[in-house]
């Protein structure tokens, strides 16, 4: 037998399992009660406050939010 078949029946046979059980256990993991608080915390990225961002008052002359004459219609 060649390396080649030795390794691909290794690999068709206990390396699939190994992945498997990998993806199971992670699976098993990811849904621990010990882990509600990571998976509130992820649900909330969308809905964070983005505070930090600097936003443009329009006030300075080489604005392009200054130069604008648009009339917003409601």
């Amino acid at each position: 037998m060649d390396t080649y078949s030795l390794l691909r029946e290794i690999a068709d046979s206990w390396v699939l399992l190994a992945m498997f059980c990998f993806f199971v256990g992670v699976g098993i993991w990811a849904f621990l009660p010990s882990q509600n608080a990571a998976r509130v915390d992820a649900s909330m990225i969308p809905l964070r406050d983005g505070g930090d961002q600097k936003t443009c008052s329009g006030t300075c002359e080489s604005c392009a939010s200054s130069n604008s004459n648009f009339e917003l219609k409601g």
